[in-house]
């Protein structure tokens, strides 16, 4: 998956469509991802000993990675990912690092 967590997005589609916010945590096995204030939905919970009081908690609920665009830190543009090959100097190794496909900037 191209969207990690803490990562800056862009909702594409949906009821949310429009809403920017924060990656709070990522589902790769489900595709999915839970963003900071977006698609949040009303949990009736009974009195426990954590909440005596019980009643309506508000949480957000996990989005499809499709309906996501990530916003480029360089331009502050939502933009599509890539990925490019890099060799690092100090250790010869090689690691993937993401891209902006409209800026080239690594991030």
């Amino acid at each position: 998956m191209k969207v990690h967590k803490n990562d800056n997005v862009l909702v594409i589609s949906g009821n949310a469509k429009g809403k920017t916010g924060k990656v709070l945590k990522v589902f790769p096995e489900k595709s999915r991802v839970i963003v900071e204030g977006v698609n949040i939905t009303k949990r009736h919970t009974r009195p426990s000993q954590k909440n005596p009081q019980g009643g309506i908690v508000q949480k957000e609920a996990p989005i499809h990675v499709s309906n996501v665009m990530v916003i480029c830190p360089k331009c502050n543009e939502p933009s599509r990912i890539g990925r490019k090959r890099i060799k690092d100097a100090m250790t010869n190794k090689k690691q993937f690092m993401r891209i902006c496909k409209s800026c080239n900037e690594m991030f």
